[in-house]
């Protein structure tokens, strides 16, 4: 199975609201990462944003290494500049059953801090996430203990932001962020992010690395398929995960929109 590269590419192979899963599909090695990278962009989002490199005495080794694998000289932060993707690295401390993150390169967050989870377990770096503990803990932490070299696995997700930067560090309540949105202008006011993520580990230090390759594009320039996804995912996430998300402030008018849309393109779908 593939993922592709583009949003809406992405979003029907991601979780259209409900319970949350891990979703994850088997990648071959030519669609591990992104293929023509833009690195001038990867470049000036590292250089913009000194939060974006965390890095813990633990991860030179496993960083050297995914440099290598990468054909780039250096660490972590040369091979994060090499590709679209922005990396993590985690492993297991002697004597510890869990995976702490002890790496991160990330020029294009969705609302997260590198500084603040540096350093923390799985489980309380996806503390915010409503029903991580219930749905999803156990499955992570098996699937991460069970991963073995070579194999590629991907997911992908979606969130509804009010701006189209790749760096997306809400700054404002959602109410005051999306208070401009209608469902008149939803299309061009509201925009969906995809995260395009993937796992492996690394065979020689037996490190895991989490990529995230970071796509944005405005609602109304989605297939109509996907618009009216959006619309009736909105209207199911999991209870408190799309307050933290700002759902209550946009979803009217998205839904709204949507239904428009598929009005005006005679979809039903």
């Amino acid at each position: 199975m593939t993922l592709g590269f583009t949003v809406d590419t992405l979003l029907p192979k991601a979780r259209g609201g409900g319970q949350l899963r891990m979703g994850l599909v088997r990648l071959e090695e030519r669609a591990w990462l992104q293929p023509a990278p833009d690195l001038a962009a990867r470049a000036a989002g590292f250089a913009d944003w000194p939060d974006a490199v965390q890095l813990t005495p633990e991860v030179d080794a496993p960083g050297r290494e995914l440099a290598a694998m990468l054909g780039v000289d250096g660490a972590l932060p040369e091979a994060a500049l090499a590709v679209h993707e922005d990396l993590c690295l985690l492993t297991q401390a002697e004597g510890e059953a869990v995976y702490r993150l002890i790496g991160a390169a990330v020029a294009w967050p969705s609302d997260w801090h590198p500084s603040e989870k540096i350093g923390l377990p799985l489980r309380a770096l996806h503390a915010p996430i409503q029903g991580y503990e219930e749905h999803l803990a156990t499955g992570v932490d098996r699937f991460m203990e069970t991963l073995r070299p070579g194999a590629i696995y991907g997911r992908c997700n979606w969130f509804i932001a009010a701006c189209g930067e790749r760096r997306w560090l809400p700054d404002r309540p959602p109410h005051e962020a999306f208070a401009h949105v209608t469902p008149e202008n939803a299309g061009e006011t509201l925009f969906v992010r995809s995260e395009r993520q993937t796992l492996r580990r690394l065979p020689q230090t037996g490190a895991i690395l989490f990529t995230i390759g970071i796509y944005v594009e405005p609602l109304g320039r989605l297939s109509p398929a996907n618009i009216a996804m959006l619309g009736r995912a909105v209207q199911t996430l999991v209870s408190g995960e799309g307050d933290r998300r700002g759902a209550p402030a946009y979803a009217d008018s998205l839904i709204a929109y949507a239904l428009r849309a598929a009005c005006d393109e005679g979809f039903t779908g």
